[in-house]
């Protein structure tokens, strides 16, 4: 393994000719076809069921009219988007359900959250509920700020499979004088959050996937993932409206490549291997839910699955030259792995929830040991245009890739199967 080997990916998957590999985009559709060459080229086989090495899925996103309301019982006149509130996030449907005051959000319902300033959800938690169809929150200064340099100051609506259910809590930013006006109203007031869609046509996002047959099939399959897609092109920062996804993910991309390189040229292994790079990560982990409901091989064989995600740059928070995985303490796959070489330590950002924010989650929630391999967790270019070659270090990245290669070779083709720990598994 080589660094111009490593350069090389990066110059291609994160250069402005792809305009920042957005989900479901044409340019995500030329990564994954590059992504696929490579596996070509190194001798790897389309896996079974696949046809060829990039599964193309059918997806939709709704696009909204930005005139959302919210009504209720005691209401003078539905509330307005852009003069009441606006809205960070939803699923692109009109939901209703009865309001509660809690310092948390509570299933099926339209939750004020109220909590005191040491119990009120991260930007982060907001993003992650699944349980309330619809969360009011007070406007306040980091929802502000998030919304305009985060998200460019438009709603985000997540991607889907297509003719699959929104299950996306809309989260809602409420002014003053609106949360003024909600206070009036009592729990179990039905409140009624309504959107319009407009008409979009049928989107596409990709899977490239190469198989590395093992010699003893009943061995199980080892998994080693990433994800395609960046944010594409955006609000411009700085003169710069590419958001490359150097780091994010076309390090991961570049692991994944370059794993698959080294095991496809020496003996084959006893376990098969999947390699995939997902697409539409960015956009609520599309590619890999389809893949987790419509696996080429049964999910009970997958012994595990390793996720590379960000590893273009030490941690300044880790040892030199260490890698972190997420959910560390979860199941027996990083201190092993540790033991036969990997740079590997703890996930030392416990509080980011990092191991339920990539593609390995949709996995470890149907039993497969599915973390994520990480470096750098939060650069001052995490979603920003400057997140390009230039601010990679490629000697870190290829040290870190081959300290991975050995313990990988060893557990495709030893007899240990990795385990969740006594309450690890995610539910």
């Amino acid at each position: 393994m080589k660094q111009q080997w490593v350069k090389a990916h990066e110059d291609f998957l994160a250069s402005d000719i792809l305009q920042g590999r957005g989900s479901a985009t044409r340019d995500e559709g030329i990564a994954a076809r590059y992504v696929a060459s490579e596996f070509e080229s190194y001798g790897l086989k389309s896996a079974p069921g696949v046809n060829g090495f990039v599964q193309a899925v059918e997806v939709e996103k709704p696009e909204l009219d930005g005139h959302a309301t919210l009504s209720a019982d005691g209401l003078a006149a539905p509330l307005e988007e852009g003069r009441d509130f606006y809205v960070m996030s939803t699923g692109g449907e009109t939901v209703s359900a009865p309001l509660k005051r809690l310092a948390s959000a509570e299933r099926g319902s339209a939750t004020l959250l109220t909590g005191t300033e040491e119990t009120k959800p991260s930007v982060s938690q907001l993003f992650s509920h699944r349980g309330a169809k619809l969360l009011l929150v007070r406007d306040e200064p980091d929802l502000k700020q998030f919304f305009k340099s985060v998200l460019g100051g438009t709603t985000r609506v997540r991607m889907r499979l297509k003719d699959s259910p929104a299950d996306e809590t809309s989260v809602v930013v409420l002014n003053a004088r609106a949360e003024a006006e909600f206070a009036k109203l009592s729990d179990g007031t039905p409140v009624t959050f309504t959107v319009k869609r407009q008409n979009t046509g049928p989107r596409l996002t990709y899977n490239a996937i190469g198989f590395l047959p093992g010699r003893i099939p009943s061995a199980g399959t080892l998994l080693i993932t990433a994800h395609l897609d960046h944010l594409g092109a955006g609000r411009p920062v700085d003169g710069d409206s590419i958001y490359n996804g150097a780091d994010d993910d076309a390090s991961g991309t570049t692991a994944v490549l370059e794993l698959a390189h080294a095991l496809a040229s020496g003996r084959r292994p006893a376990r098969s291997v999947l390699f995939v790079c997902f697409g539409s990560e960015e956009e609520g982990a599309v590619g890999s839910t389809y893949f987790r409901d419509h696996p080429p091989l049964a999910l009970k064989s997958m012994i595990a699955n390793i996720e590379f995600e960000m590893i273009g740059a030490q941690d300044p928070k880790m040892p030199k030259g260490v890698l972190m995985l997420t959910g560390w303490e979860r199941s027996n796959l990083g201190p092993v792995l540790k033991q036969h070489g990997a740079l590997l330590g703890r996930d030392v950002y416990p509080e980011q929830h990092f191991f339920e924010r990539s593609d390995n989650y949709a996995l470890a929630l149907h039993g497969v040991v599915a973390q994520t391999v990480g470096g750098w967790a939060m650069p001052p270019y995490y979603h920003r245009p400057n997140d390009d070659v230039d601010h990679l270090d490629i000697a870190f990245m290829t040290n870190a890739i081959q300290s991975m290669i050995e313990p990988v070779r060893w557990l495709a083709n030893s007899g240990f199967k990795p385990a969740w720990n006594p309450g690890g598994q995610p539910k």
